[in-house]
């Protein structure tokens, strides 16, 4: 992503940035009301406080667009490539008016429209903002609508974007739904009535403790969805029950296991953060079973499984990579389950249930290297260059592109999921579990091998490296996890898919 403002349209829409349509929730957009204004904090928003607006980037989801550094006086960030088609969605917005305005930038002079729409993307028209050129992608003006009614209570509102160019046609950095004096605007993906309520424990220095029931049961997505305390109490009992293998002599003592697994199929689905919408996400490649956007976990607990490990029916996936456009091959998939406690004696298995993202698809930043983060990297040769873009490793012969991802392994003890699929799930602190985050559970990391010596025309379905991220759904049998955990992970034993014991 650049540090200044300088959004280019390109010539044609066959060089826009983002060729597949998409859709994205925000991973981590918060809002909440306060006494000067709307407090949120996005995935990739600095935090703004302005009385009466929704920030552009505080979507609940996207089709299509980017956020960048903006050049205007306020907001965080602005929304941008956004072209014919392009939407995106605002839940829990009160309109408390008929006048509405916008904050728009566009270096196009085909222009276009951004329609606001109710409920959904052809729902029924609230404004039209029209679109012209104003100079320069970070020349900024605010346009100006009159609401065709102002609907009680909240609402989900579409921003569409409408126009004859072939190519980006207008930035976004704020929405007001009405005046600035009156009632304030709302927008969050998970819409509360309270003015004092959060969408995750840490949205603010006084949160409460995370509600024991999801905010909306028929949409596990938008809320926190607890364990099943019973269950997860008779695995535990189970667990505990366990008589641990003796470690054999000349055992490597680490704590760890793994499950390799083959390619089970690609789609753009996502079913922990778009369940039940096929075809919404960016291009996923599958790993364990074969996973769609409507599987829950007991269809894994019935299902066959690519991996190698006995009783791993759990779903692993990430996003698909890409070499001129087409999916590159797949060399192995590894994820090994190990553990970053100094205690490894405390670690229990995965509650039933239990869904986690690691990893931000929305992170758009450069990775030149050394840069610390979200580094793809050559194994089994040494890197001999860059791409042009810096982004990418050039490997030597004999070597392939490798990326490892690392869970968190602290969980709350209370919730298999949140709002943005991260925030039931922590790091140890000093090297134990504590505070909102008491239990040890095995930490996932993922080893993915593409069959690539890296270089130029690279990308992944999400965007940069940088966006790199992964998914688990786990259903693993309680009978063949409980052993691997006592008696590898709580003895520092390094195993393979079994308990059985390995040096080296």
């Amino acid at each position: 992503m650049r540090t200044p403002p300088a959004h280019v349209a390109p010539s044609s829409r066959a060089h826009k940035r983002r060729r597949l349509t998409r859709i994205t929730l925000a991973s981590a957009v918060a809002a909440a009301l306060a006494g000067s204004g709307i407090y949120v904090a996005g995935a990739q928003a600095e935090e703004v406080v302005v009385p009466g607006r929704v920030q552009a980037e505080a979507f609940a989801a996207q089709s299509g667009a980017q956020t960048e550094n903006t050049g205007d006086a306020d907001g965080g960030r602005n929304v941008g490539w956004l072209a014919n088609g392009d939407w995106l969605r605002y839940d829990g917005i009160s309109i408390v008016g008929t006048d509405l305005t916008a904050r728009v930038a566009a270096d196009n002079t085909d222009g276009g429209t951004v329609e606001l729409r109710l409920g959904t993307q052809t729902g029924a028209l609230l404004a039209s903002f029209p679109i012209s050129h104003t100079g320069g992608w970070q020349k900024w003006t605010t346009a100006s609508a009159t609401a065709a009614s102002v609907p009680v209570g909240p609402q989900t509102v579409f921003a569409v974007m409408k126009s004859a160019s072939r190519s980006d046609f207008v930035n976004l950095n704020w929405f007001t739904f009405g005046s600035a004096t009156g009632a304030t605007p709302s927008a969050s993906p998970t819409a509360s009535a309270s003015p004092t309520a959060s969408a995750s424990p840490t949205a603010s220095a006084s949160s409460a403790t995370p509600p024991t029931t999801p905010a909306t049961p028929t949409a596990p997505t938008a809320g926190w969805v607890p364990v099943d305390q019973a269950r997860w109490n008779q695995e535990l009992a189970a667990f505990d029950a366990i008589k641990p293998k003796a470690v054999t002599p000349g055992t490597t003592r680490v704590p760890e296991f793994h499950t390799d697994c083959e390619l089970a199929n690609s789609a753009p689905d996502d079913p922990i953060v778009l369940p039940g919408l096929p075809g919404a996400s960016h291009m996923h490649i599958f790993f364990g079973p074969k996973v769609d956007a409507f599987t829950t976990t007991d269809d894994l607990l019935s299902s066959k499984t690519t991996c190698n490990a006995p009783g791993d029916l759990s779903a692993y996936w990430t996003p698909e990579l890409r070499k001129d456009g087409k999916p590159v091959p797949m060399k192995s998939f590894r994820v090994y389950y190990g553990s970053r406690v100094k205690d490894p004696s405390a670690v229990k298995p995965f509650p039933p249930g239990l869904r986690m993202v690691e990893g931000d698809a929305k992170r758009q930043v450069d990775t030149p290297k050394n840069a610390g983060s979200n580094q793809f990297w050559c194994a089994g040769s040494a890197e001999t260059g860059r791409s042009a873009d810096g982004n990418w490793p050039v490997c030597a012969s004999g070597g392939n592109l490798i990326f490892q991802l690392v869970f968190k392994d602290c969980w709350d003890g209370k919730n298999i999921d949140s709002p943005d699929h991260k925030s039931h799930m922590g790091d140890p602190v000093n090297g134990v579990c504590t505070g909102k985050y008491p239990v040890a559970v095995p930490n996932l990391s993922f080893m993915v091998n593409y069959q690539s010596l890296g270089g130029n025309g690279l990308s992944l379905s999400s965007g940069k490296p940088s966006s790199m991220h992964g998914d688990f759904m786990n259903a693993w049998d309680p009978a063949r996890i409980g052993p691997l955990v006592k008696s590898c992970l709580n003895q520092s034993a390094k195993c393979g898919t079994e308990v059985t014991f390995a040096g080296g």
